[in-house]
């Protein structure tokens, strides 16, 4: 009885949002966490937010070849066309951010042929590489896909939001993942995701969400590596 209601309301509200409200903790630990909050409150320590650049531009470098490996399974997989744009437009936009991140290392005085990659980022690009592998189903390697967006737009977002004060000099950084634009792409995403969700089987559904929980807690590992907890 209980599994029936909660097929209907998948089916009402969207397999997201069910997993959205089954697990409320997991997410909002990725999109509100410590370090965000110290950037809306302005308390953030700079040392914290340099080391967040530098493994990020490394993690973004392993990230490209895992884009592309979902847009190779859009073009085998999707029952809609207009799936391989959206993820295309992805593709695109990732030679901009790697340029962004060479110019603000620049800028904050970092070496990024210096920079090695620590524990949780190796773990997190790991994880990356296992889902490039054809095995995987395009319906759980979009889902991380969308996952890895949301919670940078979720993050930074709410830094720009009403009564932050976030210093000035993070605020093209938090206004690059938490504009508008970035909003509506991440809502692409996650319409493809609802729609192969909804016809996905049991098993397609379950390791889907096992990845939606995997990849909220590298990204917390993630913030906490930044912040030198790890």
């Amino acid at each position: 009885m209980m599994e029936q209601k909660s097929k209907e309301e998948e089916k009402k509200v969207g397999v997201i949002e069910t997993w959205l409200r089954k697990h409320p903790l997991p997410f909002k630990g990725a999109t509100r966490h410590p370090l965000i909050l110290s950037i809306r409150d302005g308390s953030i320590d700079i040392a914290s937010f340099k080391s967040w650049l530098a493994q990020d531009y490394l993690f973004v470098r392993a990230f490209v070849p895992f884009v592309a490996s979902v847009l190779i399974k859009a073009w085998k997989e999707s029952d809609e066309s207009g799936d391989m744009e959206v993820i295309l437009g992805g593709v695109a936009s990732l030679e901009d951010e790697i340029s962004w991140f060479k110019r603000e290392a620049s800028k904050w005085g970092i070496s990024l042929s210096e920079v090695v990659p620590q524990q949780a980022n190796k773990k997190y690009c790991g994880l990356l590489e296992s889902l490039m592998s054809p095995d995987v189903e395009y319906t759980v390697a979009i889902t991380a896909f969308w996952v890895i967006e949301v919670v940078y737009q979720e993050s930074f977002a709410y830094c720009i939001g009403e009564g932050s004060k976030t210093p000035q000099e993070l605020k093209e950084t938090c206004e690059r993942w938490g504009s508008e634009a970035f909003a509506k792409y991440c809502q692409s995403l996650q319409n493809i995701v609802n729609r192969r969700l909804q016809k996905a089987s049991d098993e397609e559904l379950k390791k889907a969400e096992r990845m939606f929980l995997n990849v909220l807690e590298y990204e917390v590992d993630f913030w906490n590596m930044s912040r030198g907890n790890v």
